[in-house]
């Protein structure tokens, strides 16, 4: 069996991750969209230099813009460097736009990235989500009935051998 190269893997998991989107939102309906990126952003994604903390889409006009995320300058430009944080275009279809922006429209929802990866042919991609924000109370409630689940699986643990 062959070992896989480091090619491989940069085409394979999570760049970037916002971590805070599934503890502070209730996700409703994921959406998957390409990225419009200049080269030393793909470059730098490469790297590891994404970040999607307070980041957030907004659809304006006919349009999907990524607002808020910041990829980090890549150090081997030289002087023909990206602006860090500037508004990132995503590539959805009309229909998929049509149908976020009527949910948008509706008092509660919001647009939330959750991660920037790169797919099996090397695209960058990011995954959205329509998502509720959480109350104090259902926080708690999923933090409970995950200790819940961790203690079930502990006890549960001696009698699976």
């Amino acid at each position: 069996m062959a070992a896989k190269s480091h090619k491989d893997k940069d085409k394979r998991g999570s760049v970037a991750a916002n971590k805070k989107a599934y503890r502070n939102f209730e996700l409703v309906e994921r959406f998957e969209a390409g990225l419009a990126l200049l080269g030393t952003e793909v470059k730098s994604l490469r790297v590891g230099g994404g970040d999607l903390n307070g980041s957030y889409a907004r659809i304006e006009g006919e349009q999907c813009w990524l607002v808020g995320a910041g990829i980090a300058p890549y150090e081997q430009a030289g002087d023909r460097q990206h602006e860090p944080t500037r508004k990132k275009k995503l590539l959805l279809h009309k229909s998929e736009i049509r149908r976020i922006r009527i949910k948008l429209e509706q008092r509660g929802f919001t647009l939330v990235p959750l991660r920037i990866y790169f797919n099996d042919r090397g695209l960058a991609k990011a995954e959205l989500a329509l998502a509720r924000g959480k109350r104090q109370y259902d926080k708690r409630q999923s933090i409970a009935a995950r200790d819940q689940k961790r203690d079930v699986d502990r006890s549960m643990k001696k009698y699976r051998r």
